[in-house]
């Protein structure tokens, strides 16, 4: 069956999706979507009512959100790098993973860079700073995890590893983390050295303008 993916080149969470896909060169039909386009925005809607991207269709199946859209092509369109460990215990770890990147360095990344977009007036000091303090931390955790390892798993690149690296991506520009994280940078070194996430990184640049500069 043929796939369609509906997102925007500079989505962290879109980026996410598009390293799984080109890890194993599944073939699929890009759809760009502009939030901003009523119309765009009107058919994301008819695909998947809460209106965020990523969207995957493949055939006649509607599958969104970017965890379950990469489990989806590991189960069902499966290469030659397998995102989801055979094994049941690596397979819960790497889920895991996952959601930390998502939740403890994604989210508060995006809090900080929420705020940015807010007029100077509506700023929020106390959740700038709480969100850093989450980030630092999360920082220190990855920091400890990734001693001796190549990828967040080990030495496979896994789901884990397609999280990982829009999150610090984004992360490093609003909380630096290769000055005092020395294994972080080593390992995020490695991801953008890797061919999908480079080709990811090369795509966002003509939209990387619309990633708010910091105003701390």
């Amino acid at each position: 069956m043929s796939l369609t993916l509906y997102y925007h080149p500079l989505s962290s969470y879109c980026q996410k999706v598009l390293v799984a896909l080109y890890e194993n060169g599944a073939p699929f039909t890009p759809q760009f979507v502009d939030l901003g386009d009523p119309g765009q925005r009107a058919d994301l809607l008819k695909l998947w009512p809460v209106g965020k991207f990523p969207v995957l269709r493949d055939g006649e199946r509607i599958v969104p959100e970017s965890s379950i859209i990469i489990e989806h092509l590991d189960r069902y369109h499966p290469g030659k790098t397998r995102l989801i460990p055979e094994n049941g215990d690596l397979a819960l770890q790497t889920r895991l993973r996952d959601r930390f990147f998502d939740l403890y360095v994604h989210k508060p990344m995006q809090a900080l860079v929420g705020d940015r977009l807010r007029p100077l007036e509506s700023r929020d000091p106390y959740g700038v700073a709480e969100a850093k303090a989450r980030l630092s931390a999360s920082y220190d955790m990855i920091e400890r995890d990734m001693a001796g390892q190549t990828w967040a798993m080990g030495e496979d690149f896994t789901l884990a590893d397609c999280a990982a690296a829009p999150s610090l991506y984004y992360a490093d520009r609003v909380l630096p983390f290769r000055d005092s994280h020395p294994g972080i940078a080593a390992y995020f070194e490695r991801l953008l050295q890797r061919p999908s996430f480079a080709r990811v990184v090369e795509e966002a640049g003509p939209y990387r303008h619309m990633f708010p500069a910091a105003r701390d």
